[in-house]
């Protein structure tokens, strides 16, 4: 039946509808070519399913700059006068949708056949980068005859005869003067590549203004006097460039990839750092979903850390990050999650509330979990290696969620002083004669070097918890585990550890001693404590309350105003001689307010750096005690 010319409105009162694809449904204006692109490929699998594959199946991309126009050509199904009605004039359906539909028992539907795009609303988005816009479709049915459609604002259109001659579809485009960036080769190269880099069918780009190039090439046979090959000049005319990878590495099986093929596809998307390992998924029931997660090495300020995720929908690029389908803590991982359930255009409530996005993201968080359990199982060496990179990961994954952290609880690991890695229960049977329940750490070695050497001179263990997530997990591990669970104490925080039961008969007054050192320090109300400390070379220490410390330390990590006093507990050492010393001398006598000035400051100093006026005051009084003895 031959077309006949027809104008009209598109339904669905258009008006209303184009302004919400140019402003809210489409937020980046090059996600037109991600629509049409889709859509040529739904296209080509509609007519792979119907009529079997064709060599020629391909979608091809022509930017020509002096026309300003870009051409998406299909090899597709092509659509007839009423499928161009039906799927472009009325937004409403989605010729996609039905068409699954009607096909879905065939035989010939293979595994990866999909349909990601939506004929109709995605189509408009075209709108927003051109003034005028026409289709020349041609159906494969048997008799169709060709189409041409053409309008200028996506509200109006013309219908009539067109001429094709093959099946498929051409959208041309005719770009606008505020969008005549996209008639830039290199900028439609760039969107293609982001958006299209692994759709199933093959997608090109061609430059039709692209001039001939000359190259040298041998003639075959042919050889000069000198016996050199003859070399002619050739003109070589501009070829269109493949785009995509059809078959990325996530659609395969585990099994059929290699670690070269793994680090491939890595480089390929986030450049040539090395990953430390991946996780593989792959799920076809109860849903689809496929997948590689890489764990990057993370930073020590890893809270300016930010991975990339992207998210695609049967091979087509939707989102860097999409949080809804992407558990949070997983944000610092690297890699892809294909879902071709999930539609390409959908609001974030609308993915917040859905059944089958909370169940990917459950999965997805537990194979991650397998993952960990399973190398910490078979591979703990290689898993003590990996620990430093990925243990800010785990531990912000374990406090973000439960379910997480009772998956991989027994493979969290605590490094030591001397290097070596243990799990909670393994440090807690190391030390159950010296430490009961406590986890004694430091957060900064370096300068808790003498406290440290306090406790693992006794045999004691001392974990290092120096990452800024530290602190946090701590206390979350505390709560976490319950009335059988652990404490957590840095090395200057008490003393339980280092005492002897015998203070081997020396009996001080330690009201009196207490009176000496608060009025030579003027600290009025500061604690002071008479312990017997294993050292007996150690004349005192200072102890901070953990959880004050804890609360100070939390408030300046939050950049907060307020301040909490310092309150530290000075601890004499009863076996020490200095402090016995100390304990018969004048408190009024200069020389005996001086040292016991010096000996808090000394304290102090093995715990952290003293402060400015601090120091001065240290250093000004060393020299006078110096000075004091020499002339003595």
């Amino acid at each position: 039946m031959a077309i006949h010319h027809e104008r009209g409105s598109v339904s669905i009162d258009a008006q209303n509808i184009m302004p919400v694809i140019k402003r809210w449904l489409y937020s980046d204006q090059d996600i037109f070519l991600r629509e049409v692109v889709s859509n040529a490929c739904d296209a080509i699998t509609k007519h792979r399913m119907k009529h079997g594959q064709d060599e020629a199946m391909q979608v091809m991309v022509t930017v020509d700059k002096d026309e300003k126009t870009i051409t998406i050509s299909d090899t597709g199904i092509g659509m007839t006068a009423d499928e161009v009605r039906r799927y472009i004039n009325q937004v409403a359906f989605s010729g996609a949708t039905e068409f699954m539909k009607q096909f879905e028992n065939t035989e010939k539907k293979d595994e990866g056949d999909s349909i990601i795009g939506h004929f109709g609303l995605g189509f408009y988005s075209v709108f927003m980068v051109s003034d005028k816009v026409e289709i020349v479709t041609l159906s494969s049915e048997a008799g169709a005859e060709a189409v041409h459609w053409v309008s200028e604002d996506g509200m109006s259109f013309e219908l009539g005869a067109g001429e094709r001659d093959s099946h498929g579809t051409d959208i041309i485009l005719h770009i606008s003067e505020d969008a005549k960036e996209f008639l830039e080769v290199a900028r439609v190269r760039e969107v293609l590549t982001r958006y299209c880099g692994f759709m199933a069918h093959p997608v090109y780009l061609f430059d039709a203004c692209a001039q001939p190039t000359e190259r040298e090439e041998t003639v075959e046979g042919e050889t000069n006097e000198d016996g050199t090959p003859v070399k002619r000049t050739v003109m070589v005319e501009p070829m269109p460039s493949l785009i995509n990878e059809t078959a990325p590495l996530w659609l395969k099986k585990p099994s059929d990839c290699t670690k070269e093929e793994y680090l491939a596809l890595y480089h390929k998307l986030f450049g040539w750092e090395e990953p430390l390992f991946w996780v593989h998924l792959n799920v076809d029931y109860p849903f689809n979903l496929k997948g590689i997660l890489y764990f990057p090495k993370l930073k020590n300020d890893f809270g300016t850390h930010e991975g990339q995720v992207k998210l695609f929908a049967g091979q087509v690029f939707v989102a860097d990050n999409v949080k809804e389908v992407i558990p949070e803590f997983l944000m610092l991982l690297k890699g892809v999650i294909d879902c071709p359930d999930l539609p390409l255009n959908v609001s974030r409530s609308f993915l917040q509330n859905d059944g089958t996005v909370k169940k990917l993201s459950a999965h997805i968080t537990k194979k991650v979990a397998d993952k960990l359990i399973s190398l910490f199982n078979t591979e703990r060496a290689d898993y003590e290696k990996y620990w430093e990179d990925i243990h800010p990961f785990v531990k912000f994954g374990c406090m973000k969620d439960q379910k997480f952290y009772e998956q991989v609880k027994k493979a969290l690991l605590f490094k030591l002083t001397d290097d070596r890695y243990v799990t909670l229960g393994e440090y807690q049977e190391a030390n159950k004669d010296k430490a009961e329940k406590k986890v004694y750490y430091t957060n900064d070695a370096r300068r808790q070097a003498a406290s440290v050497a306090m406790y693992t001179g006794r045999g004691i263990d001392v974990a290092v918890m120096e990452h800024l997530i530290d602190a946090n997990f701590l206390s979350f591990l505390e709560y976490s585990a319950g009335e059988d669970g652990v404490t957590f104490a840095r090395v200057d925080a008490d003393v339980s550890g280092l005492t002897e039961e015998s203070d081997e008969g020396v009996s001080l007054n330690q009201a009196a001693l207490a009176e000496l050192f608060r009025k030579a320090l003027g600290q009025e109300e500061m604690p002071v404590e008479l312990a017997a400390l294993a050292d007996a070379d150690l004349p005192a220490i200072v102890t901070e309350d953990e959880q004050m410390r804890r609360m100070k330390e939390m408030y300046r990590m939050y950049g907060q105003d307020f301040k909490l006093p310092d309150r530290y507990t000075l601890v004499l050492n009863r076996r020490n001689a200095t402090v016995q010393a100390l304990a018969g001398r004048d408190a009024e006598d200069e020389t005996t307010q001086l040292l016991c000035q010096q000996l808090y400051d000394l304290a102090r100093m093995s715990a952290g750096p003293l402060e400015a006026e601090e120091i001065t005051a240290f250093i000004a009084r060393s020299q006078k005690l110096v000075a004091m003895a020499a002339t003595k």
